[in-house]
Protein backbone atom coordinates (compact mmCIF):
# COMPACT_ATOMS: atom_id res chain seq x y z
CA UNK A 1 0.00 0.00 0.00
CA UNK A 2 1.25 3.54 -0.66
CA UNK A 3 0.28 4.60 2.87
CA UNK A 4 2.13 1.86 4.76
CA UNK A 5 4.45 4.24 6.65
CA UNK A 6 2.87 7.72 6.65
CA UNK A 7 3.09 8.07 10.42
CA UNK A 8 6.83 8.66 10.36
CA UNK A 9 6.43 11.56 7.94
CA UNK A 10 3.43 13.25 9.52
CA UNK A 11 3.84 12.50 13.22
CA UNK A 12 0.15 11.57 13.52
CA UNK A 13 -0.96 8.68 15.75
CA UNK A 14 -1.51 5.39 13.98
CA UNK A 15 -5.19 5.37 14.93
CA UNK A 16 -5.77 8.69 13.16
CA UNK A 17 -3.96 7.49 10.04
CA UNK A 18 -6.06 4.32 9.89
CA UNK A 19 -9.18 6.40 10.36
CA UNK A 20 -8.24 8.64 7.42
CA UNK A 21 -7.54 5.63 5.19
CA UNK A 22 -10.94 4.12 6.04
CA UNK A 23 -12.80 7.20 4.79
CA UNK A 24 -11.91 6.54 1.13
CA UNK A 25 -10.98 10.13 0.35
CA UNK A 26 -10.42 11.38 -3.19
CA UNK A 27 -6.69 11.54 -2.41
CA UNK A 28 -4.67 10.87 0.69
CA UNK A 29 -2.76 13.89 2.03
CA UNK A 30 0.94 13.47 1.37
CA UNK A 31 1.89 16.88 2.72
CA UNK A 32 -0.61 17.79 5.43
CA UNK A 33 0.53 21.38 5.58
CA UNK A 34 -0.28 22.03 1.91
CA UNK A 35 -3.03 19.48 1.18
CA UNK A 36 -5.27 20.56 4.05
CA UNK A 37 -4.76 24.32 3.83
CA UNK A 38 -7.65 24.93 1.42
CA UNK A 39 -10.15 22.91 3.51
CA UNK A 40 -11.21 20.64 0.63
CA UNK A 41 -10.18 17.40 2.35
CA UNK A 42 -11.66 18.62 5.63
CA UNK A 43 -14.99 18.99 3.83
CA UNK A 44 -14.67 15.44 2.46
CA UNK A 45 -14.01 14.09 5.96
CA UNK A 46 -17.04 15.87 7.39
CA UNK A 47 -19.21 14.73 4.45
CA UNK A 48 -18.87 11.11 5.57
CA UNK A 49 -20.51 11.98 8.91
CA UNK A 50 -22.86 14.78 7.77
CA UNK A 51 -23.75 14.08 4.13
CA UNK A 52 -26.88 16.28 4.28
CA UNK A 53 -24.93 19.35 5.43
CA UNK A 54 -21.76 19.07 3.35
CA UNK A 55 -22.03 19.21 -0.42
CA UNK A 56 -18.73 18.38 -2.04
CA UNK A 57 -19.44 20.19 -5.31
CA UNK A 58 -19.61 23.45 -3.36
CA UNK A 59 -15.92 23.25 -2.42
CA UNK A 60 -12.99 24.04 -4.71
CA UNK A 61 -9.70 22.15 -4.56
CA UNK A 62 -7.51 25.17 -5.31
CA UNK A 63 -4.43 26.78 -3.79
CA UNK A 64 -5.43 30.43 -4.21
CA UNK A 65 -6.38 32.56 -1.25
CA UNK A 66 -9.98 33.23 -2.48
CA UNK A 67 -10.53 29.46 -2.82
CA UNK A 68 -9.26 28.88 0.71
CA UNK A 69 -11.42 31.62 2.19
CA UNK A 70 -14.51 30.38 0.35
CA UNK A 71 -14.07 26.79 1.56
CA UNK A 72 -13.30 27.72 5.15
CA UNK A 73 -16.17 30.18 5.28
CA UNK A 74 -18.58 27.33 4.48
CA UNK A 75 -16.86 25.07 6.99
CA UNK A 76 -17.13 27.68 9.74
CA UNK A 77 -20.86 28.00 9.05
CA UNK A 78 -21.17 24.22 9.33
CA UNK A 79 -19.25 24.18 12.63
CA UNK A 80 -21.52 26.88 14.02
CA UNK A 81 -24.65 25.01 12.88
CA UNK A 82 -23.58 21.70 14.41
CA UNK A 83 -22.16 23.42 17.51
CA UNK A 84 -18.70 22.03 16.86
CA UNK A 85 -15.94 24.20 18.26
CA UNK A 86 -12.53 23.61 16.68
CA UNK A 87 -9.79 25.91 17.86
CA UNK A 88 -9.73 29.03 15.69
CA UNK A 89 -5.94 29.24 15.96
CA UNK A 90 -5.73 25.79 14.38
CA UNK A 91 -7.88 26.90 11.45
CA UNK A 92 -5.83 30.05 10.91
CA UNK A 93 -2.59 28.09 11.17
CA UNK A 94 -3.86 25.53 8.65
CA UNK A 95 -4.87 28.24 6.17
CA UNK A 96 -1.46 29.89 6.39
CA UNK A 97 0.46 26.56 6.27
CA UNK A 98 1.97 26.97 9.72
CA UNK A 99 4.06 23.94 10.79
CA UNK A 100 2.06 21.44 12.84
CA UNK A 101 -1.30 23.22 12.58
CA UNK A 102 -2.95 20.87 10.05
CA UNK A 103 -1.85 17.76 11.95
CA UNK A 104 -3.31 19.02 15.23
CA UNK A 105 -6.52 20.12 13.48
CA UNK A 106 -7.02 16.62 12.04
CA UNK A 107 -6.59 15.12 15.49
CA UNK A 108 -9.07 17.63 16.90
CA UNK A 109 -11.65 16.75 14.24
CA UNK A 110 -11.01 13.05 14.84
CA UNK A 111 -11.81 13.51 18.52
CA UNK A 112 -14.99 15.47 17.77
CA UNK A 113 -16.35 12.98 15.22
CA UNK A 114 -15.41 9.71 16.93
CA UNK A 115 -15.63 10.83 20.58
CA UNK A 116 -12.17 9.41 21.18
CA UNK A 117 -9.53 11.23 23.16
CA UNK A 118 -5.97 11.52 21.89
CA UNK A 119 -3.26 12.16 24.44
CA UNK A 120 -0.90 13.74 21.93
CA UNK A 121 -3.11 16.76 21.22
CA UNK A 122 -1.31 19.87 22.41
CA UNK A 123 -3.08 22.18 24.84
CA UNK A 124 -0.94 25.20 23.97
CA UNK A 125 -0.95 26.29 20.34
CA UNK A 126 2.38 27.66 19.16
CA UNK A 127 3.18 27.59 15.46
CA UNK A 128 6.42 29.56 15.52
CA UNK A 129 9.78 28.00 14.69
CA UNK A 130 11.11 28.60 18.22
CA UNK A 131 11.56 24.93 19.13
CA UNK A 132 12.94 24.11 15.70
CA UNK A 133 15.56 26.85 16.02
CA UNK A 134 16.61 25.54 19.42
CA UNK A 135 17.50 22.17 17.88
CA UNK A 136 19.80 23.74 15.29
CA UNK A 137 23.42 24.68 15.97
CA UNK A 138 24.09 28.35 16.58
CA UNK A 139 25.66 28.95 13.18
CA UNK A 140 22.57 27.56 11.40
CA UNK A 141 19.93 29.52 13.30
CA UNK A 142 17.89 32.21 11.58
CA UNK A 143 18.65 35.90 11.65
CA UNK A 144 16.01 38.46 12.63
CA UNK A 145 14.90 39.05 9.04
CA UNK A 146 14.77 35.31 8.33
CA UNK A 147 12.73 34.73 11.50
CA UNK A 148 10.16 37.27 10.30
CA UNK A 149 9.97 35.58 6.92
CA UNK A 150 9.56 32.13 8.46
CA UNK A 151 6.83 33.08 10.95
CA UNK A 152 4.71 35.50 8.90
CA UNK A 153 3.24 34.12 5.71
CA UNK A 154 2.22 36.20 2.72
CA UNK A 155 -1.40 35.09 3.08
CA UNK A 156 -1.48 36.57 6.60
CA UNK A 157 -0.64 40.03 5.33
CA UNK A 158 -3.13 39.63 2.48
CA UNK A 159 -5.94 38.70 4.86
CA UNK A 160 -5.01 41.37 7.41
CA UNK A 161 -4.07 44.63 5.64
CA UNK A 162 -3.95 46.54 8.93
CA UNK A 163 -0.40 47.85 9.24
CA UNK A 164 -0.53 48.18 13.04
CA UNK A 165 -1.54 44.55 13.60
CA UNK A 166 1.14 43.30 11.24
CA UNK A 167 3.65 45.52 13.00
CA UNK A 168 2.69 43.95 16.33
CA UNK A 169 3.32 40.49 14.88
CA UNK A 170 6.73 41.59 13.60
CA UNK A 171 7.66 43.09 16.98
CA UNK A 172 6.64 39.88 18.76
CA UNK A 173 8.84 37.81 16.44
CA UNK A 174 11.78 40.19 16.90
CA UNK A 175 11.40 40.02 20.71
CA UNK A 176 11.37 36.23 20.54
CA UNK A 177 14.50 36.31 18.39
CA UNK A 178 16.28 38.67 20.81
CA UNK A 179 15.44 36.41 23.74
CA UNK A 180 16.98 33.49 21.89
CA UNK A 181 20.14 35.54 21.30
CA UNK A 182 20.38 36.46 24.98
CA UNK A 183 20.10 32.79 25.94
CA UNK A 184 22.83 31.94 23.43
CA UNK A 185 25.14 34.58 24.89
CA UNK A 186 24.61 33.25 28.40
CA UNK A 187 25.18 29.63 27.37
CA UNK A 188 28.27 30.29 25.25
CA UNK A 189 29.88 33.65 26.11
CA UNK A 190 33.24 32.71 24.54
CA UNK A 191 31.68 32.51 21.10
CA UNK A 192 30.53 36.12 21.36
CA UNK A 193 33.82 37.28 22.95
CA UNK A 194 32.03 38.50 26.08
CA UNK A 195 34.49 39.41 28.84
CA UNK A 196 33.42 39.18 32.47
CA UNK A 197 32.87 42.45 34.26
CA UNK A 198 34.93 43.63 37.24
CA UNK A 199 32.17 42.62 39.63
CA UNK A 200 32.02 39.12 38.14
CA UNK A 201 35.82 38.71 38.43
CA UNK A 202 35.91 39.90 42.06
CA UNK A 203 36.46 37.22 44.68
CA UNK A 204 33.49 36.94 47.00
CA UNK A 205 34.09 35.57 50.50
CA UNK A 206 31.22 34.17 52.51
CA UNK A 207 30.21 36.24 55.57
CA UNK A 208 31.73 35.27 58.90
CA UNK A 209 29.44 33.51 61.33
CA UNK A 210 29.42 33.92 65.08
CA UNK A 211 29.13 31.16 67.68
CA UNK A 212 25.33 31.39 67.55
CA UNK A 213 25.26 31.25 63.77
CA UNK A 214 24.59 34.97 63.28
CA UNK A 215 26.54 37.08 60.81
CA UNK A 216 29.29 39.17 62.39
CA UNK A 217 29.43 42.81 61.38
CA UNK A 218 33.05 43.37 60.39
CA UNK A 219 32.76 47.15 60.69
CA UNK A 220 31.66 46.95 64.31
CA UNK A 221 34.39 44.48 65.09
CA UNK A 222 37.01 46.89 63.77
CA UNK A 223 35.65 49.79 65.86
CA UNK A 224 35.58 47.70 68.99
CA UNK A 225 39.16 46.58 68.41
CA UNK A 226 40.28 50.21 68.05
CA UNK A 227 38.58 51.21 71.31
CA UNK A 228 40.25 48.31 73.10
CA UNK A 229 43.66 49.74 72.21
CA UNK A 230 43.09 52.69 74.55
CA UNK A 231 42.45 55.31 71.87
CA UNK A 232 39.85 57.95 72.72
CA UNK A 233 36.45 57.29 71.25
CA UNK A 234 35.00 60.66 70.28
CA UNK A 235 31.62 59.22 69.34
CA UNK A 236 31.05 57.92 72.89
CA UNK A 237 31.26 61.41 74.43
CA UNK A 238 27.97 63.21 74.67
CA UNK A 239 29.36 66.76 75.11
CA UNK A 240 32.63 68.28 73.94
CA UNK A 241 33.85 71.70 75.16
CA UNK A 242 36.07 73.93 73.08
CA UNK A 243 38.22 76.85 74.44
CA UNK A 244 37.73 80.18 72.75
CA UNK A 245 40.93 81.82 71.50
CA UNK A 246 41.07 85.65 71.36
CA UNK A 247 43.29 87.29 68.74
CA UNK A 248 44.50 90.89 69.27
CA UNK A 249 44.42 92.93 66.11
CA UNK A 250 46.76 95.90 65.39
CA UNK A 251 45.36 99.43 65.23
CA UNK A 252 45.42 100.60 61.65
CA UNK A 253 45.15 104.29 62.55
CA UNK A 254 48.53 104.34 64.38
CA UNK A 255 50.52 104.06 61.14
CA UNK A 256 51.68 107.31 59.48
CA UNK A 257 53.05 107.96 56.03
Amino acid sequence: MPYSRPGRRTGLPRAVLRWLQSLDLSFFPRNFRQDLSNGYLIAEILAWYYPADIRRHGYVNGASLPAKLSNWSQLCQFFSKRKLKPVQELIDGTIHCKPGAAEILVQDIYSMLTNRRIKTIQDEVDFTDYYYQEQLPMVARSTASKAIKNNIKLTETMMEPNINKNRQKVNAIINMHMQQRLVEREENPKRFNIKPSLAERAVRHPPALGPSGSVINIQREKLSSVSNLGLPDIRSKTSVQFKEIQVKQADRCSFTV
